[in-house]
């Protein structure tokens, strides 16, 4: 493996701040490194930095001439240009190509034509189109907004066209900045398969733990001024940094109190898990986080949800109730049909499905945002609603601090009280004063929350709450929403959160409301057998096809019973690969891997991704059995 990125001596100041110095490793080709550290950790500058915007404060980078560098664009601008356009453009060569063809039949220039042909069969230019539309089909586009011009399309969108530009850029080195942002869960498995095969070297920033675990094999960890290459994904990164931190006997006691806490967690988690299903699933989540305890204290984010004033039994019901949209013109656009959906003290509902196929039109109905359009919605008298969306963040005041924002909803307080309760979501002392402009994206989403805390919801609607919140903030929201006693339904593409958090699932596609009978782990592996999907794609040579029925509905299980001897074959399997897949780790988690300049890490690296393959093709074939069961 070929080098392809070097710092020397490297150090990178923004402003006044020194955000990181003597940086000094390699990065080989073909690595998938996860860039991780606290928000203002500089982890954005390092990415300006390395396509050349962000001159070093000291010493270089050292990347190969030749080497081509594709990121995702910050903004996109508002072009008549189709979507399919835009992103094959981001392929300069072929784009300029086909654009020569166009022009030599317009002008009948015949030899012009020819040599743009050669050209195209060259650059392999001929698929390039079919190339675009995969991406954007993969990334949620359905086929018929291929061809909408790109100024037809909101905010979140337009970021996901730029994902497909970059991805459709021939590279060497690819750069992500949070790239499942403004993805749902289906494209976020679908950009997890994309990457995995991405033959050069990835750096990804991301606050998503379990994408990072499904995509890389290195981890930057900056912090404090420095940054250190880790082997291994992000729950390898967090049981070395562990281990170090253990090493150091600092946080001991700190340590100490962090197992008993986590421990009375996955206690209190073991009451109360209901179904054997989504309770195996968490169980699995809640595992990879033992050895890590180190980390969480020296995070030591806590915040909590107060505890509802009541709790009625039956919360809230629509009944038969179709979803959508008036128009101004007095007509109606209906997104969900006959819908029933009940809300019972204690449920804890994830709501699953592609974006656009209406999980926030749901969402803004139980709110009561939206009216229905048929049907009723019934709630209890005593139904308090704390609703977090993309626009609660938006609607904080300008210029106005955290302080401010609660007086407002309770004139009558002491402000002791209020920064009591500001402290402990972490805006101690003086912050509580501030004014929020100053507010990262994270803060201002962490103040939302507060305010809706504030308020003792008996039911919390989240629609993907997690979207600027870093690590710290999402472990610590994933705690306090096991701890809340009111109910749950949400909407997250992060299935650290929503894996922890919920236990049953609901399907919204195609107009309807469904449940999902299984966990998220069997929603993702459905999601990878789909017809069309990278997965399947490597499957297809192998597997037999799947009826097209299956796409817009999870498979029903078939009546045939399963081979009790192949059932018991296949669970020693995922028992088997499970237990060497944590033997690795074991080693990995040992200082002693990083001995010999890390040549033997490296080896364990690359078998932990080649077990973590096989665990994952053994648990799929674990679950097509358990469904024939």
């Amino acid at each position: 493996m070929g080098r392809m990125i070097a710092f020397r001596q490297f150090a990178l100041r923004r402003g006044e701040r020194l955000l990181l110095s003597d940086v000094d490793l390699a990065l080989h080709a073909g690595y998938r490194v996860g860039v991780v550290g606290r928000n203002g950790a500089g982890k954005s500058s390092l990415f300006a930095a390395l396509m050349g915007e962000l001159e070093p404060d000291r010493g270089d980078i050292d990347l190969p001439g030749k080497a081509r560098i594709a990121s995702v664009a910050q903004e996109t601008p508002s072009l008549p240009d189709a979507a399919i356009d835009f992103v094959l453009s981001g392929d300069a060569a072929v784009h300029q190509a086909i654009q020569d063809e166009a022009n030599a039949f317009a002008n009948e220039d015949w030899e012009a034509v020819a040599a743009a042909h050669q050209k195209l069969e060259e650059l392999n230019g001929y698929d390039a189109t079919a190339r675009a539309g995969r991406l954007l089909h993969g990334l949620g586009f359905p086929a018929e907004t291929h061809a909408k011009p790109v100024s037809d399309f909101s905010g979140g969108w337009r970021v996901r066209l730029n994902v497909a530009r970059a991805l459709m850029t021939p590279s060497d080195l690819l750069l992500l900045d949070e790239p499942t942002n403004h993805l749902d869960l289906d494209a976020v498995v679908w950009l997890e398969e994309w990457l995995r095969k991405y033959p050069g070297t990835l750096l990804v920033i991301s606050h998503d733990r379990e994408f990072l675990d499904n995509v890389t094999t290195h981890t930057l960890h900056l912090h404090e001024g420095r940054a250190k290459l880790y082997v291994g994904d992000y729950t390898a990164f967090e049981r070395q940094r562990a281990e170090q931190l253990r090493q150091q006997q600092i946080a001991f006691e700190k340590e100490q109190a962090e197992r008993a806490h986590l421990q009375s967690f996955i206690d209190r988690f073991k009451a109360k898990a209901s179904k054997a299903k989504q309770a195996q699933s968490r169980m699995k989540r809640l595992a990879k986080l033992a050895g890590t305890e180190a980390v969480r204290a020296e995070r030591a984010l806590r915040i909590e949800f107060p505890q509802p004033a009541k709790i009625p039994n039956s919360l809230l019901r629509l009944d038969h109730v179709d979803a959508g949209y008036p128009l101004p013109d007095g007509g109606r656009v209906a997104i969900l049909h006959d819908v029933g959906f009940g809300l019972e003290a204690g449920d804890r509902i994830g709501l699953l499905g592609p974006n656009g196929a209406g999980k926030s039109t749901l969402v803004k109905t139980l709110v009561g945002e939206l009216a229905p359009l048929a049907g009723e919605r019934n709630a209890h008298p005593d139904l308090r609603i704390g609703y977090f969306a993309q626009h609660t963040v938006e609607s904080l005041h300008a210029g106005q601090s955290p302080i401010d924002h609660l007086r407002e909803l309770s004139p009558n307080m002491a402000t002791q009280a209020f920064r009591d309760f500001l402290g402990k979501w972490n805006f101690p002392g003086d912050r509580a004063f501030e004014s929020i402009d100053g507010f990262s994206g994270g803060e201002k989403a962490r103040l939302a929350l507060a305010l809706i805390a504030w308020r003792q919801p008996n039911v919390l609607l989240l629609d993907e709450p997690t979207n600027h919140l870093d690590l710290d903030m999402r472990e610590a929201l994933a705690e306090a929403l096991s701890d809340f006693e009111g109910a749950i339904v949400m909407v997250s593409h992060d299935r650290h959160l929503i894996g922890l958090v919920c236990d049953t699932f609901v399907r919204v596609a195609g107009g309807k409301v469904e449940p999902f009978d299984g966990d998220l782990d069997a929603y993702a592996a459905w999601l990878r057998s789909r017809p069309g999907s990278e997965a399947a794609k490597a499957a297809d040579k192998v597997a037999k096809p799947v009826p097209a029925a299956s796409v817009t509905a999870p498979p029903a299980a078939p009546k045939s019973k399963a081979n009790p001897h192949r059932l018991a074959k296949a669970e020693a399997r995922v028992v088997e690969l499970e237990a060497r897949l944590a033997a690795l780790e074991g080693e990995l988690a040992n200082p002693a891997a990083y001995a010999d300049g890390g040549a033997r890490a490296v080896q364990l690296g690359r078998e932990q991704a080649a077990l973590r393959a096989e665990l994952d093709t053994a648990e799929q074939a674990l679950l097509a059995l358990y469904d024939a069961a």
